[in-house]
Parts: C-alpha cells; sequence; structure tokens
C-alpha cells in the first residue's frame, strides 16, 4: 500500500497491485499494475530479478534477515574467498529450496509469516527455483560479504545466505538486500518513478500487430487468425522459461495478450481496453 500511494495513484479510482512485494528491510524497484495490467501480474513472475545482497557470516536469524532472532552462531574466521566461490557454485542452476518460516508462502490456507509470527512451529516444503547467476563482489571478512544475484520468480535470497551458512558452518543471514532490476527495467534514481505503456509492456514475448476490427474481436473474447510472429524485443536468457503467451499490439498500444494455438491465436487473459 505504501508504493501506492507514494505513486499517486488511488485504490478506489482504480485497480493496483505490485508485481513482486520486497521485504520489509529491503528496499529497491517496485512495479506497480494498474487498470486491466493487473489482470497480467502473473506474467511478471517467470522473469529475471536481479539482486544485491550483503551477507552477514557469524549468525542464522529465524527469518534470515536482520530483523529476526539469532537462533544459531557459526564461527567465520577461517573463511577465504575460493572456499565461498566453491560453496556458492551447487546453487546455481534450478534446485529445491525450502523458504524462510516468515515467508508469503501458505500453510493450511493462512501465510506462513503469520503463523511464524505467532510463534508456532510448522515446516514448509521446498519450492523447485532457478538461480541464473550469482557472484561475489566483495569481501570483508570475516564479517561479511557482496553478493549480486539474477533469480528466478519465487526465490528467496534469505533462503540463499541461510544455506549458504550452514554448508560453510559460518551461518549465515542477509543484512541488507536491494532489487536492481526486473527484467529489462531498473531502479530508477531516488524520488523519480517511470510509466510504461504499450509496446513496451512485457518486451520478452514476442507480437503480432492487429487491425481495428480484429482488436474489436479481441475484447470480446474472440480469436484471430495467426500471422507473421516478431521476435521479443528484449530475448530471456538461457534459462529461462518461454512465458507461453504473444503480444497483440494496435497502433503501438498493446491491446491483448495471446496463446498460439496453431492456426488461431487465443486472448487470454482478455483484456478489454488498450494498454
Amino acid at each position: 500500500m505504501e508504493d501506492v500511494r507514494a505513486a499517486g495513484i488511488r485504490r478506489d479510482k482504480l485497480p493496483v497491485c505490485h508485481g513482486g512485494a520486497l521485504d520489509p528491510f529491503a528496499e529497491g524497484l517496485v512495479l506497480l499494475l494498474a487498470g486491466q495490467a493487473t489482470r497480467l501480474m502473473d506474467l511478471l513472475h517467470p522473469v529475471p530479478k536481479t539482486y544485491v545482497a550483503e551477507i552477514a557470516w557469524g549468525a542464522e536469524t529465524d527469518n534470515g534477515d536482520p530483523l529476526g532472532r539469532v537462533v544459531a552462531r557459526g564461527d567465520p574466521s577461517g573463511l577465504t574467498p575460493q572456499e565461498l566461490d566453491e560453496a556458492l557454485a551447487p546453487f546455481i542452476g534450478w534446485h529445491d529450496q525450502v523458504p524462510p518460516a516468515t515467508s508469503n508462502k501458505r500453510v493450511g490456507g493462512e501465510r506462513a509469516y503469520r503463523r511464524a509470527h505467532r510463534g508456532e512451529s510448522f515446516e514448509l516444503p521446498p519450492s523447485r527455483v532457478y538461480l541464473h547467476e550469482a557472484r561475489w563482489l566483495e569481501h570483508r571478512l570475516p564479517g561479511s560479504s557482496t553478493l549480486l544475484l539474477v533469480t528466478g520468480g519465487g526465490y528467496y535470497v534469505r533462503a540463499l545466505a541461510r544455506d549458504l551458512g550452514r554448508s560453510t558452518g559460518a551461518r549465515a543471514h542477509v543484512s541488507a538486500l536491494r532489487r536492481t532490476a526486473i527484467g529489462p527495467w531498473f531502479d530508477p534514481p531516488s524520488g523519480e518513478r517511470v510509466r510504461m505503456t504499450g509496446a513496451n509492456l512485457f518486451p520478452w514475448c514476442g507480437s503480432v500487430q492487429v487491425d481495428s476490427a480484429e482488436f474489436k474481436a479481441l475484447r470480446t473474447g474472440k480469436s484471430i487468425l495467426t500471422r507473421r510472429i516478431d521476435p521479443p524485443s528484449w530475448p530471456l536468457p538461457p534459462g529461462f522459461a518461454d512465458p507461453g503467451r504473444l503480444r497483440a499490439l494496435h497502433d503501438s498500444a498493446l491491446v491483448a495478450m495471446l496463446r498460439d494455438r496453431g492456426a488461431m491465436l487465443v486472448p487470454d487473459p482478455v483484456l478489454h481496453g488498450a494498454l
């Protein structure tokens, strides 16, 4: 809600949602979707997210961040850059990750963080997550290290810090976190906002051009004939799944997201106006 108010958007006048929340201690880029764009929120989930994280060595907290309670301590005095490179390597690519207890995952129909804040004990099942890139930017051993990460959707940097701390025996938590980019979009300078519409939206999807009659048909949920598909203007890096959607563009406006069904292009979801 704070992000919505800061952007000057009234939720009683226009539907608004965020395209991926940040933890309370974190900062950086947040995307806000307004109007019919809120129907396309799920298409943001699989695109790359870039983070810069500070990893504090020597203590693991119950939620993986500096606001949590210390639950285990380790000895980071013997850590070396080479050892940390070796510890990080197995986490690159696809693997199963157990989310922090204070995550947004649901447990028995309720958000995990709500149960954790009540002091309840429970276990979260691992989730399949993707880490595209991870490299150390700086070490200030034995106290902390700075890490650059490019992740897929649903990835918990706090869980990575926890697991790195356990694998090295040094124990660790994230002491600072900044999201610097989502897909092709970078965090603007402080106090600035960027508004995106039309062909600038979802540039990792291929596109087709439609005429006025087809635009009207798509608005009512009707399919249109397939035609030449223009490639994405910003292709996803190797390893990220194809979103399975195409953009329908009319006079540079985004008028529909489509699924390719061979001879036909099917609107999914149906939009009732241009973005």
